[in-house]
């Protein structure tokens, strides 16, 4: 076969997959469309089936999500969100990174069985630990609280974040460190200014994930906290009553709860291909 045949091939080859990739790209984009625009209808517009795609638009939902029309507030759900979101991340960061630099670049016996110790506390059923953890919140007094979702959101996502995190600090070179320690530096100062930024891909990839896991989270908040400490995904449960489903208004919450993720995904999208590139890549 000639060198222009195969150059064809080729070319029809990357074709057919951009289509397909372009295809599955607009097939998982759809609902996420709809959800967009049904936001943008009335209660009863929206509740048309068929759909009614000619629909005129309005911002009611928005502004019934909002509290314009009287309702409750979702500024301090959401703000409850961050700060749990954001905390716990920050946590899981300052824990995990030692933690993994210990598995990856130091001689750890057994590194790999500490690892599966670690990705094993994942394949509890959260709901198993749901009663215990009611009962200890209740008596320590801390139901409702924001600091207790803090703690637990650290400790669920900390597992995870030490085994995506060794498997990043172990693409970097040795010899860097050692030069580090010949220079007189200390464990803090070689984590802080020569791990760290070597590794910033993919420490960027296991904060986004911690984030929306922290941020998606809806068992434990909706379980353990009430008014004070009440969660964005708890506030969106809100609108589910027995009046009925309020479709429009749920449409118009779901957006702007997902407008965090996506715009924290969005920034770090390049660190993100990095870091699981650089995790997947031996």
């Amino acid at each position: 076969m000639s060198s222009v045949a195969v150059r064809t091939s080729a070319r029809r080859k990357g074709v057919g997959l951009g289509l397909v990739a372009w295809i599955l790209g607009i097939v998982f984009f759809l609902p996420i469309a709809w959800m967009a625009l049904t936001s943008f209808h009335s209660e009863t517009d929206a509740a048309k089936n068929p759909p009614a795609f000619g629909a005129s638009l309005t911002l009611d939902g928005y502004r019934d999500f909002f509290g314009t029309g009287g309702g409750a507030s979702p500024w301090p759900a959401l703000a409850n969100s961050v700060v749990a979101s954001v905390a716990s991340t920050l946590f899981v960061l300052v824990l995990a990174l030692p933690a993994a630099y210990a598995l990856s670049l130091r001689p750890v016996k057994k590194w790999t069985d500490v690892l599966f110790f670690f990705l094993s506390t994942k394949m509890l059923p959260v709901v198993a630990g749901l009663l215990p953890i009611y009962l200890f919140a209740k008596n320590t007094d801390m139901l409702d609280n924001i600091w207790l979702l803090v703690i637990l959101y650290t400790s669920m996502n900390l597992p995870i974040a030490v085994w995506m995190m060794q498997s990043f600090l172990a693409e970097v070179p040795v010899a860097i460190i050692e030069a580090a320690r010949v220079d007189g530096a200390r464990l803090p100062t070689i984590l802080t200014r020569v791990v760290a930024p070597i590794a910033l891909p993919g420490i960027a990839a296991t904060s986004l994930i911690c984030f929306i896991f922290s941020w998606n989270e809806l068992l434990f908040a909706r379980v353990l906290t009430g008014v004070v400490a009440e969660t964005a995904p708890v506030f969106l449960t809100g609108f589910i009553t027995s009046q009925g489903l309020f479709l429009a208004k749920v449409c118009a919450a779901s957006l702007v709860i997902s407008l965090p993720v996506l715009a924290a995904g969005f920034a770090a999208q390049d660190k993100l291909v990095q870091g699981l590139s650089l995790g997947a890549v031996k």
